[in-house]
């Protein structure tokens, strides 16, 4: 899928066109309908944002089903792999709204084949509907599987995994080094002549070659190019990226909702802004920059297929007051990767012409990037269009772009992601032109909302097929039979008690400076009025002791729950004093042992402050021994609890016994929220995908970093040299690192010179730990496909056993298996091995641990026969030479912030990966974030800080006049001339008008205009929110809702079911009642939603009509209004006034009737 191509940069890029995303216009009637929701556009675009208000005309939009039949674009896919970009449209630009929202889609189930709801069935629709191919699936071909006629082997030291075959085995052969794991983009349907013409010969969306080619060269203008001219902030226009056709309201909640989808919190500052901000803003003008950047943000969530321009972001700002305010937001934003970023075409720089002498240019500086994992390609991919967008500041240095490598040792990019393509390619069940793979690596992506980055890529730019996964999982005892979920219930709340009673011993840091904006104007879409006072730098110390009051609040993140598909806890705020485990134990169903008091206690302190360095496992070991003196516990309580141990040493890659008490969650409450998903043909296309878009990076594979000798001083000139395994020196000016810590820990890669010992005392402290799997392929499933996982508990190594040290060994050995058939293409099952059972198997024999796996699934599936597997790939991650592992933890030595000192430079040195992202350590996501930081380090040692203008929010000021006769309307500003003191005529005279008691003025005229004109014809027609549900399942939901969350409330025993963590399983219930329910009672929820699009369809024929009528009639009462108060405004004002508001001077007609609210309430 080739993201939108700017072929002209000259394009007005103020007019950047978005479809309407409202959740009640995506429901469609079919899966169909849905996809011509995505292609209408381009058949009958929707109106362009112009450049006095940005907005677009919801009126505008067709949807013609019958028109998408007929058209040869068939589905999404084609439409985002053959885009269209006029080169001269009178700045007219096509682009692709986000797809981020398209998961969020319902269908509807009218055939009743589409009887259960789309965000649980997303490769289903796929499959059934679009016949003709995927969203343009990233595919790939791996050079180094071939196939031989007999045996079996372990992996090389370069290869994670081994794989046998049963028939017809494979053996892993090592590549050739011209060979390359690269994906091949192929197109179901020949290219369309009218689209490809447009596209550059360079950028095509099929490439005929894959392989790393030198970097594009960008044309110089030619003689008969217009001279291009320097965009400076204080020249652009305000406003002309703030929508016409929403009121403030909305647009702010749109604003809102961006901010919370980029990892921000839109209410107040970063920390990082606050450093930034803290002695140039006010308190008063913290309000006025998170609203423009929240308006800059909504731009880029919007529509991520697009670079925000700079023009686009001063349009953000609602008058030229501000445009300094939206210089530094935009230019903090693109800097730390919060737009622009991923496969995205950004704006370019290098065609603004700068005179620079001869003698200031330096030689072409190189940057090199050593891993081409997730944190790698991320990385290099920011650093390419960061110089590409700052292309002209660095020309003013007299620097060219520096050039960007990227050295992979292997012959594959990914690093931990890598999707092995399977022996049989026959697919069902997934797109057509999806490959057969299985996930050796990072396998789920933790959530889409509330800021993921990988949620911009995957679904936004990419719009790769993901499945979502739902945690219906079900657990079967070591004899294979099923656990009741009573059972299973009373043991999990079990354990989430014990592992809050052993998060009271974690280290509790001061929580952040908290500055925040006016939530009541932020929310109402409102700048404020009046002079600036403090800066919030001058507060500073009352900020820090709120933080440390804050963290020694009784309230905290504690355990609220397991979340089965990650093995995380789910984090719920809760008090500090927990109720005697008596009681804890008796709510939760249990009954206690004989002549046990309710009102014991437990004590950890014994364990938790007796040894030198306490670990999360002695404590919980303690816990549970404590607990068998208040409980009966049997031998199948202790299997379940110890399930619940290894799903946690799942999501650490290690034994508890290794797991610092204090801090082994420090990254509590950073998680996204949203369902889990997986991607549909393999998570490496992904990476892949940034390698190639929008322009092919310069990859160079089999370069193995041996020594790297850097300057620790990061002195002006200073180079690095990279030792590679070949022999081959390459220098780079600065060097970004993303090795696995892994490798860092195993001291084979060398520094000149060494590391300083703060480095290497962090890197020691830090653990990396293991994870295994093992691939099982079949011909056909033996167990139920519509579940996504299910779960083994494993005997002790002396059966029956109720001490807690006998199941440390095998409770992690193959005790949860991910069903893979919906993603892969192919009956598969992956057994996860965790904790001590992952160390065992990087030295046990894929025989032992095939047949050891299959006599477990025997005993589970006893009434289905079985088959040894046609196919097998077992990991040993721990045993390749390039990772050493899986992904970090917190060890038992480590100190609080030692992830953020990882991250810390070295003089031009550089560190990324997700050992180095103390916010979102052990993910792949964390893995990219971290990369676009190592990123901004690196351009802010070439630019230097971002500066701040002086001052940032310009000053009221007085203006001389004389003096004007009340009677006659005054100029704008103009007051009367101060008369003699202590004449009658200073007792009446007017007071000098500062800028910001102008604007107050306005404002509450404007607020009395409006408040008349509400109270005579009521508000403005809206559009929004204003549809009924036209989807079964949808109304089905809401009114089951209440019910279902009940439900999961007593099960829980929680005190709040209504919060976020528990969504998903409600959402679950909801789905199951509804595939349950007869078809009449289907029937009755299809004929209200055929109801509802009729009166749909009725309200948005007639919507135009009652918002003109309401329109003028608005017109009609202020035009009275004014005329009632002639000395309200003055002539220049007025004038302002109905300019603003699109209405010509004479006659007072109005041309342009969408959008009066907002301007009405935005004008200054």
């Amino acid at each position: 899928m080739a993201p939108v191509r700017i072929l002209n940069r000259d394009v007005d890029a103020t007019k950047r066109q978005i479809f309407d995303d409202s959740l009640s216009t995506v429901q469609s009637d079919s899966t169909q309908n849905m996809v011509s929701w995505f292609t209408s556009p381009f058949k009958n675009p929707l109106k362009a944002r112009n450049s006095i208000g940005g907005g677009i005309s919801k009126s505008s939009a067709q949807y013609n089903d019958a028109m998408f039949e007929n058209n040869s674009l068939s589905s999404v896919g084609e439409v985002i792999k053959h885009p269209v970009v006029p080169a001269s449209n009178g700045g007219k630009r096509r682009a692709v709204e986000s797809v981020a929202h398209s998961i969020e889609l319902a269908r509807d189930s009218s055939d009743g084949n589409y009887d259960q709801p789309i965000t649980q069935n997303v490769v289903e629709a796929s499959n059934n509907s679009w016949d003709d191919g995927p969203i343009a699936a990233l595919q790939a071909t791996d050079a180094s599987d071939v196939t031989s006629t007999m045996g079996s082997t372990t992996s090389k030291a370069s290869v994670p995994s081994s794989r046998t075959s049963a028939g017809e085995p494979f053996i892993k052969l090592e590549p050739q080094d011209n060979e390359i794991l690269l994906h091949t983009y192929t197109s179901p349907m020949p290219s369309l002549s009218s689209l490809s013409s447009q596209l550059s010969a360079a950028k095509s969306t099929t490439p005929a070659d894959l392989r790393p080619s030198k970097p594009e060269q960008t044309a110089k203008p030619t003689k008969a190019s217009p001279k291009a001219k320097r965009i400076r902030f204080n020249e652009l226009r305000p406003r002309t990226s703030i929508p016409q056709n929403l009121t403030t309201t909305e647009f702010a909640q749109q604003s809102i909702h961006a901010a919370y989808s980029s990892r921000l919190n839109p209410f107040a500052l970063n920390q990082d802004e606050y450093r930034l901000l803290r002695n140039h803003i006010s308190q008063l003008h913290v309000t006025a920059y998170l609203n423009i950047r929240n308006r800059i943000l909504r731009l880029w969530v919007r529509n991520p297929l697009v670079g925000v321009t700079p023009e686009e972001a001063a349009g953000c700002a609602a008058s030229s007051r501000w445009l300094n305010v939206a210089e530094v937001a935009y230019e903090w934003l693109l800097r730390n990767g919060y737009i622009n970023f991923g496969c995205v075409e950004v704006p370019d720089t290098s065609h603004l012409k700068v005179r620079v002498y001869k003698s200031k240019r330096y030689k072409r500086k190189t940057i090199a990037v050593i891993g081409a994992g997730m944190a790698g390609l991320g990385c290099a991919r920011q650093l390419e269009a960061l110089f590409r967008q700052y292309h002209y500041r660095l020309s003013l240095l007299g620097e060219e772009p520096p050039k960007v490598i990227v050295l992979e040792g292997r012959n594959r990019i990914g690093g931990r992601v890598y999707s092995h393509p399977l022996h049989n390619q026959t697919a069902a069940r997934i797109p057509e032109h999806a490959r057969c793979t299985a996930e050796m690596g990072a396998h789920i992506i933790t959530g889409f909302d509330h800021g993921n980055p990988l949620n911009m890529i995957i679904r936004g730019q990419l719009a790769l097929h993901c499945h979502l996964l739902t945690d219906n999982s079900i657990l079967y005892d070591s004899d294979g039979k099923l656990i009741e979920k009573q059972q299973d219930s009373m043991v999990e709340s079990l354990y989430n008690d014990i592992l809050d009673r052993a998060s009271i011993y974690r280290h509790r840091a001061a929580g952040p400076v908290n500055v925040e904006g006016d939530k009541t104007l932020i929310e109402a879409g409102r700048d404020p009025q009046g002079e600036a006072g403090l800066m919030i730098g001058a507060s500073e110390n009352d900020r820090m002791e709120e933080s440390i009051r804050a963290g020694s609040d009784q309230l905290e993140n504690v355990p609220g729950g397991m979340d089965k598909l990650t093995g995380k806890a789910h984090m719920v705020m809760g008090s500090r004093k927990k109720t005697a485990p008596a009681l804890a134990a008796q709510a939760m169903g249990w009954k206690l042992a004989s002549n046990v008091l309710a009102s014991r206690d437990l004590n950890l302190d014994a364990v938790a402050r007796g040894m030198e360095n306490p670990t999360l496992g002695a404590a919980m070991d303690e816990a549970v021994k404590q607990y068998q003196f208040l409980l009966d516990l049997s031998p199948q309580d202790m299997r379940l609890i110890n399930w619940h141990y290894a799903n946690l040493e799942y999501a650490n890659a290690v034994n508890l016994s290794k797991l610092s008490l204090s801090g082994w969650d420090q990254d509590t409450g950073n998680e996204f929220d949203g369902q889990h998903a997986q991607v549909v043909g393999g998570y490496q296309q992904v990476p892949c995908g940034i390698l190639q878009y929008p322009s092919h990076l310069d990859l160079r594979t089999r370069k193995v970093a041996r020594r790297i000798a850097y300057d620790p001083d990061g002195r002006l000139g200073g180079t690095a040299r990279i030792l590679c395994d070949d022999g081959e020196d390459i220098d780079a000016d600065r060097v970004v690192l993303t090795t696995p810590l892994g490798i860092l820990k195993e001291g084979n890669l060398t520094f000149d010179p060494p590391l300083p010992t703060w480095k290497l005392e962090t890197i020691n402290r830090l653990g990396f730990g293991t994870l295994n799997k093992i691939v099982l392929v079949y011909d056909r499933p033996f167990w139920d496909i519509e579940q996504d996982m299910f779960g083994l508990l494993r005997e002790s190594d002396f059966p029956g056993s109720l001490d807690q040290e006998d199941y440390v060994k095998s409770r992690g050995k193959f005790y949860l298996f991910w069903n893979c058939i919906k993603t892969s293409g192919r009956p598969v099952l992956i057994a996860l091995m965790a904790g001590e059972a992952a160390v065992h198997a990087e030295s046990s024999s894929d025989a032992d641990l095939v047949v050891g796996v299959t006599k477990e699934l025997r005993r589970v599936f006893k009434d289905s026969n079985v088959p040894m597997p046609s196919e097998t790939i077992v990991t040993r991650w721990g045993n390749d030479r390039f990772a050493r592992g899986t992904y970090s933890y917190v060890g038992p030595t480590s100190l609080p912030g030692d992830y953020d000192v990882m991250a810390k430079p070295v003089g031009n040195l550089h560190f990324a990966g997700e050992a180095t992202c103390g916010t979102h350590p052990a993910t792949v996501h964390g893995a990219y974030i971290s990369g676009l930081r190592a990123a901004a380090e690196i351009i802010e040692a070439y630019l230097g800080p971002i500066e701040i203008p002086t001052p940032l929010v310009p000053g009221a000021t007085n203006v001389d006049s004389s003096p004007k006769r009340m009677s006659q309307k005054r100029k704008a500003g103009e007051p009367l001339a101060a008369p003699v003191v202590g004449t009658e005529a200073a007792k009446t005279a007017p007071v000098l008008e500062t800028e910001a008691a102008k604007a107050a003025r306005l404002d509450a005229l404007e607020r009395d205009i409006l408040s008349t004109i509400f109270a005579e014809i009521g508000q403005q027609p809206t559009n929004i929110g204003a549809k009924k549900g036209s989807n079964p399942f949808l109304l089905y939901s809401m009114e089951k809702w209440e019910e279902c969350k009940q439900r999961v409330s007593e099960a829980r025993q929680a005190s709040d079911a209504s919060t976020k963590k528990y969504t998903n399983e409600i959402r679950s219930i909801v789905a199951q009642m509804w595939r349950k329910e007869s078809d009449e009672t289907k029937r009755r929820y299809r004929e209200q939603t055929t109801s509802n699009r009729l009166a749909n369809n009725e309200n948005a024929a007639t919507f135009d009509a009652r918002l003109a009528s309401w329109n003028e009639r608005a017109l009609e009462i202020r035009r009275k209004y004014l005329e009632d108060r002639p000395n309200a405004l003055s002539a220049e004002e007025e004038q302002s006034m109905w300019r603003q508001l699109g209405v010509q001077e004479q006659g007072r007609k109005a041309k342009m009737m969408s959008g009066y609210a907002l301007k009405t309430e935005s004008m200054e």
